[in-house]
């Protein structure tokens, strides 16, 4: 059972029926390695099938949830760019990002656990991503060592995953609580402010998460601008609420002025 606060907060427009839903699963083809004209997303299942197939194992093809593309899309890598992914592990992003990049430009991917950057470099090993350096570093405080380096920059932050919670499975809700969502919102507000301070004036920040609640998503974007009023500007928001095929996703993009 979902937790009961957790359901009295979720927006109307959600029928909590969906977190009963077992949606297949989801790929990429990685252009790095298969030239097919551009990105291609395929529904599938089960997992533990294609995780068998060859052109999974050569990484050729990468499993990634629908809504986890959108923030790479939304951010437009291009070629000429230094990106900075703040909070890079596995990589999904980082890999997606190298793909739209063509390998070209540069990205720093960012992680702060070590065990985590371990499965960020093997994934970018086998996905063939060459325009990718990897560091270990709290992402709130990457602001001090790279001042407005960066000409675009992705804050996938840590979150409390509610458009994930899959009934079924107690694993995927079992550490939800409002006293993680709140210390969780204070944490992507630091790092928010610092993807401000790496990212150039006049460079694009995408901030995305993959829960639902206001205190994670639009009030951290609202901190942001009241942090630094007349300094940023939003340029969208997108909720991508549950559904069948889709997990629940935030993603707002901004623009530094």
């Amino acid at each position: 059972m979902l937790p009961a606060k957790f359901l009295e907060k979720l927006d109307k427009s959600i029928d909590p029926a969906i977190f009963d839903i077992k949606r297949p699963t989801t790929f990429r083809v990685n252009t790095l390695k298969i030239d097919c004209g551009e990105q291609a997303f395929i529904s599938l299942a089960p997992l533990r099938q294609i995780q068998e197939l060859d052109i999974y194992k050569n990484g050729e093809i990468y499993v990634q949830s629908l809504s986890s593309m959108i923030p790479a899309v939304i951010l437009n890598p291009e070629s000429c760019d230094c990106i900075l992914d703040m909070c890079a592990a596995p990589g999904s992003k980082t890999s997606q990002m190298a793909a739209l990049m063509r390998n070209e430009g540069h990205i720093v991917a960012n992680d702060n656990s070590r065990i985590r950057i371990y499965k960020l470099e093997a994934n970018l090993k086998n996905l063939g991503v060459t325009n990718t350096s990897i560091i270990q570093s709290q992402a709130q405080t990457l602001w001090q060592k790279y001042p407005e380096t960066f000409d675009k920059v992705l804050a996938d932050v840590p979150c409390s995953m509610e458009g994930r919670f899959y009934t079924p499975d107690p694993k995927t809700y079992k550490d939800w609580s409002p006293k993680k969502v709140k210390e969780l919102s204070q944490l992507q507000k630091f790092i928010l402010r610092s993807a401000f301070g790496c990212c150039k004036p006049g460079g694009i920040i995408v901030y995305s998460t993959c829960t639902l609640n206001k205190q994670e998503n639009e009030e951290v974007v609202e901190w942001l601008l009241k942090k630094e009023p007349g300094q940023v500007e939003v340029l969208s928001t997108e909720r991508i609420n549950p559904s069948p095929v889709m997990e629940g996703f935030f993603v707002a993009k901004l623009k530094k002025l």
